[in-house]
């Protein structure tokens, strides 16, 4: 079992940003940071499953929602990938803060890359997962390459995303162009355990190969055959929990951060 506290803390552009810590009930083993996907939200299914399996095996993590989503301050369409991975950055430090040292990341989707992204700034941490991530960040571009040079054009739109209308703004689009994960990936100096489903519809598989191509070892491969883009069917996201908590074993550790 695990028990949710409620924190808040300061993000990159100065809002307070919302999260949840899912506490072990038991010994712990360990603490993590996840980061959603790109409009997902830390209470989405993928979120809290993950996170909830990972406390009740003993690995309390932090989730959060970014700026302008859930219960964060601030406008999601003032945010960016750049923004997304400093948060990430910052959410570290406050469970440092906190006497809870990170040894583990882990990001779905969009938030697959932000951690790639992270890594390198984060001191301590042992081990990076990503679930269902794409190589580059731009990728996401493929959700509203209809309104790209509009949005380039005019400064903003509103775009649909997953059914939710979305403002995205010009430095959004611009951001993910420039973000390049390859150095990142390729010097990540950490085990990376990379998880993608090959019948994922919204990051295709080769996203994965790519990534698991430029990382160096130790890095790990798993086929979440069966399961779909956002985790949603029985069992699916409860599944990669069992299955990160298994294979980061010898990268947890507790450490007194005082």
């Amino acid at each position: 079992m695990s028990r949710p506290e409620k924190i808040t803390f300061t993000g990159s552009t100065g809002d307070a940003l919302a999260g949840i810590v899912d506490v072990p009930e038991g010994p712990v083993r360990g603490w993590g940071v996840y980061s959603h996907g790109l409009t997902l939200g830390k209470d989405s299914p993928a979120a809290s499953r993950i996170c909830k399996g990972l406390a009740e095996q003993g690995v309390g993590m932090l989730r959060f929602d970014n700026l302008g989503l859930g219960g964060s301050a601030g406008e999601w369409s003032a945010g960016s990938f750049s923004v997304k991975v400093a948060d990430t950055i910052l959410a570290a430090e406050f469970m440092r803060e906190q006497g809870r040292e990170i040894s583990l990341l882990v990001g779905h989707s969009f938030g697959g890359a932000a951690v790639l992204a992270a890594a390198r700034d984060i001191p301590g941490l042992n081990a990076v997962v990503t679930v269902g991530a794409p190589y580059e960040p731009k990728h996401v571009e493929h959700m509203f390459d209809a309104e790209i040079d509009s949005i380039l054009r005019e400064g903003s739109a509103v775009v649909d995303l997953g059914g939710r209308p979305m403002e995205i703004r010009r430095h959004f689009v611009e951001d993910v162009e420039r973000a390049d994960l390859r150095d990142c990936i390729r010097t990540l100096h950490k085990p990376l355990m990379v998880m993608h489903s090959p019948t994922d519809n919204t990051v295709g598989i080769d996203n994965a190969s790519e990534i698991f191509r430029t990382a160096r070892h130790p890095r790990s491969f798993i086929s979440l055959e069966g399961s779909e883009h956002l985790l949603t069917g029985k069992g699916q996201a409860a599944r990669v929990a069992r299955i990160i908590s298994a294979w980061a074993d010898p990268y947890l550790e507790v450490r007194d951060a005082h």
